[in-house]
């Protein structure tokens, strides 16, 4: 049971089952009756309920409900968890494809964006569907878990990419799949001799952290390197459960990275993000970006402005350990990728020097080098194709005379170049 079970719905349910993370699956709270049944909600959060589910399915784990405090106007986990009316209320900047992951789809379920890494799409099924999610025009619309026609397909769109060393596998959320279908997919991936790493992005060991069983850990070691990517959103989170997760991701030699989104009236304040990514190190798990709220649809209210997260850096770095701070990124609208967005530390430069201020606000000058001469050329990397930049301004730095003219494309109503 959880240290501090507080729902009388959960009282006498035995150890054995709470912690049997299919018990978990079978038990979720996926209607407004199931919600009103173990959190006794008021008739406003009822009527927003069911307003917003009609748009957006709900699901919430026993685990993850029995966070919620129901009566608390700034409960981080109700405000992720509990549809709201404001889920029906869009504006004209929302998008139901805001990354245009569908536009840089060669085959179903992968999206081929950058050079040398794709993202997997294994699943349209979460444990929990989080009221901020950027994939609601497809996760828990159906429940269609694996498609074996369609990952055959990604697999061999991956092997004959040699260029493609990264694969971040993703969904809905991939631990959905049973331990065998999972295996599948790994060992599928392993058996491309360009695949370098694996990344499983996953909100289980979040919302669902029973998931983590030795017998998953097991199987997952025979396919390092795998890195872990999760979700973890306010220190709230980090409960006896979840840090027992990250403990036996991190025993079994997973590098466990963090991934939080900037979220308006849940995680918008310097410091909460302090107090989160400073737990989350206590815990082995790697605060990794800080992400602006994406523009789909019916999640306005949760966007924050980007001054907001510029400000939380700004009281992160010199402030915390440089572990503690993650890269805040905005995932620009259209497919362009993402793109840093940090406070302004140079402050003014010429041939000679650069002019730069620390955290305190303290200006400083450094001279520059005047020495030009560099390995790049004379090292055995640079001969190697996969190394050479290709896209982008990084081009421009070895081929000074070269334009770079990126190709038109269509970004909602307007054509860009």
């Amino acid at each position: 049971m959880p240290s501090k079970c507080r729902l009388s719905a959960y009282k006498d349910i035995p150890a054995k089952q709470w912690n049997d993370w299919k018990w978990q699956l079978d038990n979720r709270l996926t209607t407004v009756d199931d919600v009103i049944r173990v959190l006794n909600p008021s008739k406003k959060i009822i009527e927003g309920m069911s307003a917003a589910s009609k748009n957006f399915r709900l699901s919430i784990t026993p685990y993850y409900a029995d966070l919620i405090d129901i009566q608390a106007e700034h409960c981080p986990i109700k405000a992720q968890a509990i549809p709201s009316s404001l889920e029906v209320e869009f504006v004209d900047s929302d998008m139901s494809d805001p990354l245009e992951e569908d536009r840089d789809s060669p085959v179903p379920g992968l999206t081929h964006r950058y050079p040398d890494r794709v993202l997997l799409l294994v699943t349209d099924v979460c444990s929990m569907y989080c009221r901020h999610c950027t994939r609601r025009r497809m996760v828990g619309q159906e429940d269609r878990t694996f498609n074996p026609q369609l990952f055959e397909m990604a697999i061999k769109y991956i092997a004959e990419h040699s260029e493609i060393r990264d694969i971040v596998i993703s969904g809905g959320d991939p631990l959905m799949l049973g331990d065998k279908k999972l295996e599948h997919v790994l060992k599928s991936l392993r058996a491309i001799p360009h695949v370098e790493i694996i990344r499983l992005g996953t909100r289980l060991p979040v919302v669902l952290p029973m998931r983590i069983t030795p017998t998953l850990i097991r199987m997952l070691r025979k396919y390092h390197p795998i890195y872990i990517s999760t979700h973890f959103n306010h220190a709230k989170e980090i409960t006896p459960e979840s840090s027992k997760a990250c403990t036996m991701l991190a025993d079994g030699g997973f590098p466990i990275s963090n991934q939080s989104v900037l979220l308006r009236r849940v995680n918008d304040c310097p410091h909460v993000i302090k107090e989160l990514n400073q737990k989350l190190l206590t815990i082995r798990v790697r605060p990794y970006y800080l992400y602006q709220c994406d523009l789909s649809m019916g999640i306005s209210h949760f966007r924050t402005s980007l001054g907001r997260g510029i400000q939380i850096i700004e009281t992160l770095r010199g402030h915390t350990s440089g572990l503690a701070v993650p890269t805040f990124v905005v995932d620009l609208p259209g497919g362009g990728g993402k793109v840093p967005i940090m406070p302004n530390y140079s402050l003014s430069r010429s041939d000679d020097k650069v002019v730069l201020r620390n955290y305190e606000g303290a200006i400083t000058v450094y001279q520059e080098p005047h020495c030009w001469d560099t390995v790049c050329g004379h090292d055995p990397a640079c001969s190697i194709e996969r190394y050479k930049t290709k896209k982008g301004p990084g081009m421009l730095m070895t081929k000074p005379h070269t334009v770079l003219e990126p190709k038109k494309r269509l970004i909602g109503p307007k054509l860009i170049k």
